[in-house]
């Protein structure tokens, strides 16, 4: 099928741009950490249950050990520790800030590459690390038009100090996954089934929770969480749309595309989230607050070229 990659590699924009919307609003009932309890068991359900029917085992029982070790600490690092800042900076900043400073995962990602694994790049694709850090600054920075910053509301439009340090975890969790999945996933020349390793990382990141949540004594809160209608609805729905199908889609685009093409079309979500922000948030979004998002992903193109 023409274009197949990039077919999927839109819907996974889609899925994740939709997802968030419902993983800020049940945060914002219950909290962040009950919802990545819930929506962490929902997708390990899901994982279990498709893997199941399609090749006859809850897990992927197949994958070589470099796998489960490398796709684990993804799991840990990306699912577990990123986002809970993530789900903290969809609280703090609004789903269009917090996914907008997310995006600068693909520029740490290639920095993380560059430090540990030898990756080289080209003065253009560094170049392209200043534009993305630069989108994303005038937005973080933006100011209204007396002068000062927003008032904090309900969603946020303004950044505050604490939500931007939320986000910079969310980011840099999100950037060393990537780089371990990657790792995890290849042998030789290709890579391995997607659904099956985002499962072993979806496992990893809910042991992680259970031990955290029995060590905390905050089983309760999960409780109380699960008790609130609206939001295990909202939550089992963003798991179904994001762990599940999104996140899996995004790695079944490295199949079909080159990595530098699918980063490209992934770091599409701070911009699509823009018309969520404004007709289901009221949110005003400025033309620099756009244009800062375009420069952003016109940076990831430069990085990835």
């Amino acid at each position: 099928m023409p274009f197949l990659g990039e077919v999927i590699g839109l819907t996974t924009v889609l899925c994740w741009t939709v997802s968030v919307q419902f993983f800020g609003a049940a945060s914002k009932e219950v909290g962040a950490t009950p919802v990545n309890v819930i929506r962490l068991t929902v997708a390990v359900l899901l994982f279990s249950l498709f893997l199941l029917v399609r090749d006859g085992s809850p897990i992927p029982v197949g994958f070589p050990l470099h796998a489960w070790v490398y796709l684990s600490l993804s799991g840990v690092v990306g699912f577990f520790i990123g986002d809970i800042f993530l789900f903290k900076a969809l609280v703090e900043l609004g789903p269009r800030l917090a996914m907008l400073m997310h995006s600068l995962a693909a520029p740490a990602s290639a920095v993380i590459g560059w430090l540990f694994l030898g990756e080289t790049y080209i003065p253009v694709q560094w170049l392209g690390i200043l534009v993305t850090l630069s989108g994303v600054a005038v937005v973080i920075f933006e100011r209204s038009p007396n002068g000062k910053r927003p008032r904090a509301s309900l969603p946020k439009s303004a950044a505050s100090v604490k939500g931007i340090l939320f986000g910079i975890g969310a980011m840099l969790g999100q950037a060393v996954g990537f780089v371990l999945s990657k790792v995890g996933m290849q042998v030789g020349d290709g890579y391995l089934d997607a659904f099956s390793a985002t499962q072993i990382r979806a496992l990893a990141a809910f042991c992680c929770f259970v031990a955290y949540f029995t060590l905390a004594g905050k089983w309760r809160n999960v409780r109380k969480a699960a008790a609130n209608r609206r939001a295990l609805v909202y939550s089992s729905t963003g798991a179904f749309l994001g762990p599940f199908l999104g996140v899996s889609l995004s790695l079944l685009t490295l199949h079909y595309l080159s990595t530098g093409v699918a980063a490209t079309i992934l770091s599409l979500v701070p911009v699509c989230i823009i018309p969520f922000s404004v007709f289901l948030y009221k949110e005003h979004v400025s033309f620099k607050a756009v244009a800062g998002a375009v420069v952003a992903v016109l940076g990831i193109y430069l990085l990835v070229s």
